[in-house]
C-alpha cells in the first residue's frame, strides 16, 4: 500500500512516541474531530507508561500488547471501567492497524488482540400500561379547570419522537412545520457542523399537534419552543410520574429508548427506527442490541 507523507518516514525502528505523533498528522489530515483525536491520542500514549519508550514499534508483540491491557485493568492502580476498556483496545488497534496498512510493520501485533465489549446496562421502558397511564396523566392537565397543555405537549413529543434531552431544548418554534403536504414534522436541527449528520425530519402524529397548537396559544414561545432550564423540565417528568403511579423514574431517556422499542415492535424498519434516533451506524449496533433485549429477543 502507498505510503502517505505522514507514515512515509516511520518504520520498524521507529519509536513508539515518533509513530504516535505521525499517527497524530494522519488523523487530523483525515478531518477527524479534534475530541475524536485527543481520546485516541491518549489512549495510545498510555502505552509509553507501560512499554519502554526506546522500543522499537517493530518489536512490540501481541503478547507486549495483551500483557499492556491486563495492567491497565488490574496493575496501573487508576480505576478503567469496562467502557474505557473497550475505548482504548479500539484505539490501539487503529494505531497499529495504521502503521500495518502503510507500511511501517508487516505484521500488525494488534490484529489478535481480543476486543472487550463494553455494553451498558440495560435502560428502563414504559410497559403499556405505563405508557398509557403517563399520557392520560399528562392529558388530565390539558382539561383541568385551568387548562395546561405543556404536560402533554412534552411528554407525547418524548414519547412519539425519541428526541433527546439536548435536542429537545435545542427546538425552536420555526422546527415545527404543521403546514408540511405530508403531515406536520419536526426537523431536529444541529448549531454545530460537526453535529449535522444528527440533522433528521421527524413526523408529528395529530394528536400531538392538537396539544401543541392549544400550547401555542397558552405560553406563546417566541423562539425556543420549551424555554425553561433543563432541571425544570425534568422536575415536570418527574411529576408526571408520580401522578400516572408508577414506580418508575420518568426521565428523558426512558422516554426515548420506549419510543424505540414501541416502533421496533411495531415492525418498523431497524435502519429507519436508527435514522429516527440519529444514530451513526456503529451507534446502532449496540442499540439494537439493547432492543432486541428489551423486547426479550436475547438474554
Amino acid at each position: 500500500m502507498t505510503k502517505t507523507s505522514d507514515s512515509a518516514h516511520i518504520n520498524a525502528k521507529t519509536h513508539l512516541p515518533t509513530a504516535i505523533n505521525g499517527w497524530e498528522m494522519f488523523l487530523l489530515d483525515q478531518g477527524r474531530s479534534p475530541n475524536t483525536v485527543k481520546a485516541f491520542l491518549s489512549d495510545a500514549r498510555l502505552l509509553n507508561q507501560f512499554i519502554s519508550p526506546d522500543q522499537p514499534i517493530g518489536s512490540i508483540t501481541t503478547d507486549d500488547l495483551n500483557r499492556f491491557f491486563e495492567w491497565m485493568e488490574k496493575g496501573r492502580g487508576v480505576p478503567c471501567s469496562p467502557k474505557t476498556l473497550s475505548r482504548r483496545i479500539t484505539s490501539v488497534k487503529s494505531f497499529f492497524r495504521w502503521l500495518h496498512q502503510h507500511g511501517a510493520l508487516t505484521i500488525d501485533p494488534a490484529e489478535k488482540v481480543l476486543q472487550r465489549s463494553a455494553i451498558s446496562p440495560l435502560p428502563q421502558v414504559l410497559d403499556s400500561e405505563e405508557y398509557d397511564a403517563v399520557l392520560l396523566a399528562a392529558d388530565r392537565h390539558r382539561r383541568a379547570k385551568k387548562p395546561d397543555a405543556r404536560p402533554y405537549t412534552l411528554v407525547c413529543l418524548l414519547l412519539t419522537t425519541a428526541i433527546k434531552k439536548s435536542e429537545c431544548l435545542g427546538i425552536h418554534v420555526n422546527h415545527i412545520d404543521l403546514d408540511a403536504k405530508n403531515g406536520a414534522h419536526l426537523f431536529v436541527r444541529y448549531a454545530s457542523p460537526a453535529n449535522r449528520y444528527k440533522e433528521r425530519k421527524i413526523e408529528l402524529e395529530e394528536d400531538w399537534v392538537d396539544a401543541y397548537q392549544e400550547y401555542l396559544a397558552q405560553y406563546q414561545p417566541v423562539d425556543q419552543v420549551f424555554p425553561w432550564s433543563p432541571r425544570r423540565l425534568e422536575y415536570l417528568l418527574e411529576d408526571i410520574g408520580e401522578e400516572a403511579g408508577i414506580a418508575k423514574h420518568l426521565s428523558f431517556d426512558m422516554c426515548r429508548w420506549t419510543s424505540a422499542l414501541r416502533d421496533y415492535q411495531a415492525g418498523i424498519e431497524p435502519d429507519k427506527i436508527r435514522q429516527k434516533l440519529g444514530v451513526s451506524k456503529i451507534q446502532w449496533r449496540e442499540l439494537f442490541i439493547k432492543l432486541k433485549q428489551l423486547n426479550g429477543e436475547m438474554k
